[in-house]
């Protein structure tokens, strides 16, 4: 069964406009922080043996990167600190990169063996590859 959705013939409208109304304006800047902060993306694949996660993390240095496995659970965390580069004499006209920290955790369909787990971080791209516990197949309970 799926779910209805009340169609709009609006929807399509409102956003280009919205972007063209607001391009060039002062208020851009303002416009521009509504979007929220980036979210990290990820891809996850699997083999027989083995999870997959490359997770885009670009300009983060990997001291400042940090993962955790518990059982199924994985969770990455990152922070973009802010450079110092300003020069004497010079000012900031503009800065739309994103500073501060993002975080993203997931559940997968088995434990994962953390002793054995591998992360790779280059290109800004995070690379785990996450192995999957020996028996960690699911146990059936018997209901007395």
């Amino acid at each position: 069964m799926s779910n209805l959705a009340r169609f709009n013939p609006f929807s399509e409208l409102r956003d280009p406009f919205s972007d063209d109304f607001f391009k060039g304006f002062a208020l851009r800047p303002v416009y521009r922080m509504m979007e929220g902060e980036p979210q990290m993306r990820l891809d996850l694949s699997e083999d027989e043996r083995h999870f997959f996660v490359k997770a885009e993390i670009p300009g983060v240095r990997k001291e400042d990167i940090k993962v955790s496995v518990d059982g199924n659970q994985v969770s990455v965390s990152a922070e973009v600190k802010k450079e110092k580069e300003e020069k004497e004499g010079s000012k900031v006209i503009r800065s739309e990169r994103y500073y501060g920290s993002v975080a993203r955790s997931f559940a997968l369909g088995e434990s994962v063996d953390q002793s054995a787990a591998q992360a790779k971080y280059e290109n800004g791209v995070l690379q785990l590859t996450l192995p999957k516990k020996p028996n960690g197949q699911s146990h059936m309970l018997k209901i007395a």
